[in-house]
């Protein structure tokens, strides 16, 4: 992973005490790739060393998680755990 995530969790305020959504750090490193820092999709796999398949399928969960979390009002957590992506 190129960038460390410093944050663990983003909650709503005030709290609803609703269950977290889990994010994999991988998710959220192709979400930064691709959308904060415009690189391809191509170009964000070379990057992490996977297909552009996995890259759009990571994509594809992190911003409907973060969507998710944030029109209900849950808690986005990250999780450090690295899922066999190759």
């Amino acid at each position: 992973m190129e960038h460390s995530i410093e944050t663990e969790k983003f909650a709503p305020f005030p709290s609803k005490k609703l269950d977290p959504i889990i994010v994999d750090s991988a998710e959220i490193e192709a979400l930064r790739l691709v959308d904060l820092e415009e690189l391809s999709q191509n170009e964000a796999g070379e990057r992490m060393g996977i297909s552009r398949g996995t890259i759009w399928r990571l994509l594809q969960s992190a911003r409907k998680k973060t969507a998710k979390a944030i029109t209900e009002g849950r808690p986005l957590k990250i999780i450090n755990e690295q899922e066999n992506l190759k």
